[in-house]
């Protein structure tokens, strides 16, 4: 009897296992659907989003660029210059943009 009450068990615990395996799993199983998810998340969500921010960027830039740039004060705590930058002359950054960055006398001509 009890062998009986054993194998029932077993014979029981083994199919809810496999059951629960062939369900839907991150590790196992058909991968078929994911892909067509994460196509359309792409074309439909993504790239208009990316255009989105590149026309914003775009129409801000279109503001602000009739505007002049503000009056040159000459602060004892911006633009200190303790030793020469490496390359050119030494006063400009190497990012250095002439309408927009002021040397540590006021902006280029």
């Amino acid at each position: 009897m009890a062998s009986l009450l054993q194998a029932v068990t077993l014979r029981n615990i083994s199919t809810s296992l496999r059951a629960s395996a062939a369900g839907p799993s991150a590790v196992a199983g058909d991968h078929a659907g994911g892909y067509k998810l994460w196509k359309r998340l792409s074309f439909f969500v993504a790239l208009p989003s990316v255009g989105l921010c590149m026309l914003n960027t775009y129409l801000e830039h279109q503001k602000e660029h009739g505007h002049p740039r503000p009056e040159f004060k000459k602060y004892d705590h911006l633009r200190i210059r303790t030793k020469r930058f490496p390359w050119g002359e030494g006063q400009k950054s190497f990012f250095h943009n002439p309408h927009v960055n002021a040397l540590p006398d006021g902006y280029e001509h």
